[in-house]
């Protein structure tokens, strides 16, 4: 893991430990994948087991000696036997069924877990190559960081996210709190997430979707129901903007900006990209690619590319005065 990846991880409960580990889980179907990895991994360790000590018994027992009184001739060859026939078909096939079912009983708790009626709504959508988070039930959107509160305690609220995809292929991975979910164009995958634990929650999409997929990244903030409150009521209202913005803001309306982002309470509604209401209250832009600063941004608005080669942002050619007014006025929206 690259010491970027882990400066992201700043957050996460105990970051002495891998964050995009599945063998820490922290939610009731990550929990059951690393039940199932567990004894696969077992059953697989056995087999290894089994087969280098038959074949080291076989080198050590039957290997050459020059001094023995028969070491010219050939050893007897046996042909045709029944047990040893049987034993490495029937053992492998008992084995593969056993597996099956296993993996079929976790497949099938996972997707067919029942939704408390209580559960928070959030629509998931994604593009190449960011993510898009609506919260229909509190009139939200934002994008690249999904804040959900944590359910770990008995008549807590978990979260159902409704996914799909807006252009290509990608898959929502945050292997912590549950195993890869699929977002295909025209089609829609629900996903249960039940975090046991507060923290910041690092994943990646997990399926080739061009050539920005690697910068795709997913961060989820797992909240307690007081701070998931605040972050609502934050989100809920509208952006505040200093005074001395007022001319990036007339900047970004008057330029191709408006035909892609929203901004709530003005003029722009576009829906390509991501929405921009609360941009600065995000610890990460370009999907998670580099920290949320002045100065990433003001890279960011001049190219994209510098961060994100290939993505769909086009560069912006501002001259340095615009540049400066509309880097100020994304500061601002908080």
């Amino acid at each position: 893991m690259s010491n970027e990846w882990c400066a992201l991880a700043a957050g996460v409960p105990n970051p002495g430990k891998d964050p995009t580990n599945i063998f820490w889980p922290a939610g009731t179907n990550a929990y059951q994948i690393v039940g199932l990895s567990h004894l696969v991994l077992g059953i697989t360790i056995s087999i290894f087991l089994v087969v280098a000590g038959l074949l080291l018994y076989s080198i050590l027992k039957y290997r050459h000696r020059p001094t023995a009184p028969d070491a010219a001739q050939e050893p007897p060859q046996i042909y045709g036997s029944v047990q040893i026939e049987l034993s490495w078909t029937v053992i492998p096939v008992l084995i593969v069924v056993m597996l099956f079912l296993a993996t079929a009983r976790v497949i099938l708790a996972t997707e067919r877990a029942p939704v408390p009626k209580n559960a928070l709504q959030v629509t998931v959508i994604g593009h190449q190559y960011w993510w898009e988070y609506r919260y229909p039930q509190l009139g939200i959107v934002t994008a690249n960081e999904l804040h959900i509160p944590v359910a770990g305690k008995q008549g807590s609220t978990p979260t159902m996210l409704t996914m799909s995809s807006a252009d290509t292929d990608h898959s929502f991975w945050v292997p912590r709190l549950a195993g890869k979910k699929d977002l295909i164009p025209n089609k829609v995958n629900t996903l249960l997430l039940d975090p046991d634990a507060t923290g910041l929650y690092l994943g990646q999409c997990a399926q080739y979707c061009g050539v920005q997929h690697a910068k795709m990244l997913l961060r989820v903030y797992v909240d307690s129901p007081e701070d998931f409150q605040k972050w609502v009521a934050n989100q809920q209202k509208e952006s505040v903007q200093a005074p001395t913005a007022a001319e990036g803001e007339a900047v970004f309306q008057h330029n191709a900006c408006i035909n892609c982002h929203s901004i709530a309470g003005t003029v722009a509604t576009g829906r390509y990209g991501p929405d921009l209401t609360h941009v600065a209250s995000r610890d990460t832009i370009a999907s998670g690619a580099v920290p949320n600063t002045p100065e990433n941004m003001h890279a960011w608005i001049d190219n994209p590319d510098t961060f994100k080669p290939g993505a769909r942002m086009p560069p912006m050619h501002l001259n340095a005065h615009d540049l400066d007014a509309v880097t100020l006025y994304m500061t601002t929206l908080k």
